[in-house]
């Protein structure tokens, strides 16, 4: 049954992401107003180039205290080496990386484009609603 489910019909596509050029404190409060633990960061033509994650922030805030300046821009602090999932996955393919990484969400790309987010909740969220819909 899992197998035949597609991440893009779990994703959610209205997706927060920041460019590389964002302030870095901006960012932080946008994440937080939102409930969100990271989000991507693409470059002008909506291509997945980064990710910054609460860690990453949490990074920043420790350097910024032992170096004494401003933040700065996502850029200086995003997670290059992203992980993402394309649409047409599973959700089999989706929760193998979910329990293979560390990662809270993926970043939904169809080539190299951004087109929308998954989280572990979203899958859970989806699962409950198939299940409630099945009886």
């Amino acid at each position: 049954m899992l197998s035949s489910l597609l991440v893009k019909d779990y994703m959610i596509g209205d997706h927060l992401a920041f460019t590389a050029r964002t302030d870095l404190l901006k960012a932080v409060h946008t994440l937080l107003e939102h409930g969100l633990s990271g989000a991507p960061v693409v470059d002008e033509n909506n291509r997945l180039i980064g990710f910054l994650s609460e860690r990453d922030c949490l990074k920043a805030a420790l350097d910024a205290s032992y170096f004494r300046h401003e933040a700065g821009e996502v850029q200086e602090f995003m997670s290059r080496d992203v992980s993402s999932i394309a649409g047409d996955a599973s959700l089999i393919d989706a929760i193998q990386m979910f329990l293979a990484n560390p990662h809270r969400c993926l970043p939904v790309v169809e080539g190299s484009r951004l087109i929308g987010q998954l989280s572990r909740a979203d899958i859970l969220k989806g699962l409950e609603k198939l299940r409630r819909d099945g009886r």
